[in-house]
């Protein structure tokens, strides 16, 4: 249906990449790492150098996070998927509640699932709907996701919870652009390929001290066995002294920091505010044009990181991604796969410009309406 299809030279963006994971990584940081030479790649991370990439991190987040003084910035490797079941082992004690709406909410159940002495539950919502999360008598720990990834849902509001209750937020694809009151977060993790414009690998946990002291009492629980790797205990000493337990990937730390700091310039009221300008400019054309609607229908629900558009049935989403890939000019707008909708997929990380998106939905709507 696309094949002849050809983007008219003054749409063409100046980034062609618009996926939501990994992100954007800016040309200028690679240049910059470059540039380093010999004093960071292929160095110990426990020496001074990488250390001091470390901490300037640690605290850029703390300064755009604008965290309370006592809680931490924990940091290690593996990435989000692999800190649930660290999670698992490590901050509960017998029962979380999850609340679900997407893809990877389900995963992080599925995951406690399969630690036998837990006993989670869910509340479930369809794809496309957004959730939430509540207090829940008789469970000490809460699971939720900031803005699920594969659907384009985000959270609205946080509630409280007790002072036996860990409130804990994957914010994978939101931290940094879907603010939350971090006074009634007890655990906030994510991994730096999306808004944070770094690569896998890699996650930051911020900790309140409720958290840090589940952690040290089931720590002292011998009757449950945790690797060596997976340990909190080994993850918290080591962050508090600007290192990962093990070794880390460089570049994915020095990416992370190059971003906070290009952040840091702006403050996060005024990246939230740009990435609310882009959700609307891509909501607002997908209601303007007839062969598109937002998949959440629910608008509090609307990602500001994570757009998804369905389109007629009678345009075909895929094959129009993949023309527009073939000429390097537009990357990675599929649909997540799971959900096998005709829809795109758009990032609005920080680092992918109005201007871009502009063009995006300029191109997208010319290659439909010359087939209509």
């Amino acid at each position: 249906m696309f094949e002849s299809f050809k983007v008219p030279k003054e749409l063409i963006p100046s980034d062609p990449r618009f996926g939501v994971g990994p992100s954007l990584i800016p040309t200028e940081a690679v240049e910059k790492l470059a540039k380093t030479g010999h004093e960071l790649l292929g160095t110990s991370h426990r020496r001074e150098a990488v250390r001091n990439v470390v901490k300037e991190m640690q605290e850029g987040l703390r300064t755009y996070f604008k965290l309370p003084a006592d809680y931490e910035v924990v940091i290690g490797n593996g990435g989000a998927t692999m800190l649930w079941d660290m999670i698992g082992l490590g901050l509960i004690e017998k029962a979380p509640y999850h609340f679900v709406c997407g893809e990877f909410s389900d995963k992080w159940f599925r995951a406690n699932k399969n630690i036998p002495w837990l006993k989670p539950d869910a509340k479930k919502v369809e794809f496309g709907q957004g959730i939430n999360p509540a207090e829940m008598p008789g469970y000490d720990f809460i699971a939720c996701t900031l803005n699920e990834t594969s659907t384009g849902v985000m959270l609205s509001e946080l509630p409280g919870v007790n002072a036996e209750t860990i409130m804990a937020i994957d914010a994978t694809s939101g931290a940094g652009q879907i603010p939350i009151d971090f006074k009634k977060s007890d655990l906030y993790y994510f991994s730096p390929q999306k808004v944070f414009a770094s690569e896998g690998g890699f996650y930051v946990a911020i900790m309140s001290p409720k958290a840090i002291e589940r952690a040290q009492k089931i720590a002292k629980d011998n009757s449950r066995f945790i690797p060596e790797s997976l340990k909190w205990a080994h993850a918290i000493e080591n962050s508090r002294q600007n290192q990962t337990y093990n070794t880390p990937s460089i570049s994915t730390i020095f990416f992370l920091n190059e971003q906070v700091k290009l952040m840091n310039k702006l403050g996060e009221d005024q990246v939230v505010k740009e990435a609310k300008r882009k959700a609307a400019l891509l909501y607002g054309w997908a209601q303007e044009k007839s062969y598109l609607s937002p998949f959440v229908k629910e608008e509090k629900f609307r990602s500001q990181a994570v757009a998804t558009i369905d389109i007629d049935e009678k345009f075909k989403a895929d094959d129009l991604a993949n023309v527009l890939r073939k000429q390097g000019i537009v990357y990675d707008i599929d649909s997540y796969r799971k959900l096998g909708r005709n829809q795109f997929r758009i990032s609005m990380f920080h680092n992918v410009s109005y201007e871009n998106l502009e063009k995006l939905t300029k191109i997208i709507s010319l290659a439909i309406e010359t087939t209509i």
